[in-house]
């Protein structure tokens, strides 16, 4: 009997560093011709694997043993490659601030909306003939056109070339046909048996229905209602949002050209379009993140943009979470200090909470089942952990306007089911306005009733 070809071989792997070992020392072969997806919840360690896989965390004692021939490259960081959760957002080299997505003149890769980033990174990898390339959550932020060019690419670079790939992914839907085989990765970082993806995708579970517990959901509609009775606005009821004629240019790219759109109170629209169309671009005009939205025709909360109302007057009534955000959070603060952020608008600058501010902070992790990681540093959290953060952020002022882009990215299948429950509860309350951008239409919340699509240009 011929003998299996390796490639990548790991005998009682430990992480040197404590916080980065599995449950149990790892014993894992890749072989040559498989494609693997490494697949769990979310904190079950599935990137933590990877690292170790890829030497990014060194071991104790024997190493990874790596066999890419035939190949002309002879070290191993010529043959594997690797693209991680922040690179989906493009380079993080912990000088990004939120508001440098809309200033053209600080990174010519700032007008790429964070599906396009995506994209300009797996080309610049591939570009470089790897033999093996790891992706983590590779189609996060992509349209479904991108999406399916990317699956197919991969596939015949897998066919033409011979390249072996790694996914790390949170659901089984995520997994693309020419995956061989499947990694699992179970909650407390306990790696599962390598098996073939048919075997694995027969092992699912079907989700419990409602998948937020009934206490929880009970605590978003018993939450207390605001007094709006003093702004005049809420008094007559109306228009949150009014774009008059809007057009957004960087140089020769048109991003938005003569949008008119108006959003009234309760509603709950769905804004859709590719990569690029300027959906994100759109957003920081509400939000006043993008310094273009004082040239523009826009009324906000009945209140012309740019009459002297102040940035912080704007968002106090809104909710906001986005990939750029999550780009933007690269300090390593407890959880809860980020999640209390929310209360003041603040992205970079921190204040500790009050003790009833703190109360209010519990009970949005909670919500969102991130409560036992209050005082965890946000950078020591998963990326799907960090996700929930942000969320619980955007929440936890009980905004009037509640602006989702992308909220669902890099979660697992049930918190994906919980967030959007969540979203679902919390607009039964009364003046709660929503507006979600995702490229996957089953994760938009049930209660959606309006849509905007826009185009490229």
């Amino acid at each position: 009997m011929e003998e299996t070809e390796v490639t990548i071989a790991i005998n009682q792997g430990v992480a040197r560093h404590p916080d980065f070992r599995m449950a149990e020392p790892v014993t894992l072969e890749i072989c040559k011709g498989e494609q693997v997806a490494i697949v769990g919840p979310n904190a079950a360690g599935k990137t933590r694997l990877a690292d170790l896989l890829t030497a990014r965390r060194p071991l104790l004692g024997d190493e990874v043993h790596y066999d890419f021939l035939p190949t002309p490259y002879k070290l191993v960081s010529d043959n594997l490659k690797s693209i991680d959760f922040l690179d989906s957002y493009g380079v993080s080299d912990g000088t990004f601030f939120l508001q440098q997505r809309w200033s053209l003149h600080d990174d010519d890769t700032i007008t790429f909306s964070s599906g396009e980033l995506r994209k300009f990174q797996l080309s610049r990898v591939l570009k470089s003939n790897p033999r093996m390339l790891f992706i983590d959550n590779p189609f996060i932020g992509l349209d479904v056109a991108a999406r399916q060019q990317l699956r197919d690419m991969l596939a015949t670079l897998i066919h033409d070339t011979g390249l072996q790939v790694v996914i790390v992914v949170s659901r089984a839907k995520d997994i693309p046909d020419f995956i061989t085989h499947v990694i699992p990765v179970a909650e407390g970082c306990r790696v599962m048996p390598k098996m073939t993806r048919e075997a694995y995708i027969q092992s699912l579970k079907p989700l419990p229905c409602p998948a937020l517990p009934q206490v929880l959901r009970d605590t978003i509609l018993d939450l207390p209602a605001k007094d709006l009775s003093e702004i005049p606005f809420y008094q007559r009821g109306g228009e949150i949002l009014n774009f008059n004629n809007v057009s957004i240019r960087y140089g020769k790219r048109t991003i938005l050209n003569e949008l008119s759109w108006t959003v009234h109170e309760g509603e709950r629209w769905a804004l859709s379009g590719p990569n690029g169309s300027g959906k994100t671009t759109l957003l920081s005009l509400v939000c006043a993140d993008n310094p273009q939205a004082y040239a523009c025709d826009i009324r906000l909360f009945g209140h012309q943009r740019g009459s002297g109302e102040s940035i912080w007057q704007i968002k106090r009534h809104i909710g906001y979470v986005s990939p750029e955000m999550h780009r933007a959070y690269l300090r390593d603060l407890p959880a809860i200090d980020i999640v209390a952020s929310g209360l003041h608008d603040s992205v970079g600058l921190y204040v500790r909470p009050r003790p009833e501010q703190r109360d209010i902070c519990l009970t949005w992790m909670r919500i969102f089942g991130i409560e036992h990681l209050a005082d965890r540093t946000f950078m020591a959290l998963s990326s799907g952990e960090q996700r929930l953060c942000l969320l619980a952020r955007a929440f936890v002022k009980d905004p009037e306007l509640l602006i989702l882009d992308e909220p669902l990215h890099g979660l697992d299948p049930l918190r994906r089911e919980q967030v959007r429950e969540i979203i679902d509860i919390f607009c039964m309350r009364k003046h709660k306005t929503l507006i979600v951008v995702t490229h996957y239409q089953e994760e938009l919340p049930t209660c959606i009733n309006r849509r905007l699509e826009l185009q490229r240009h």
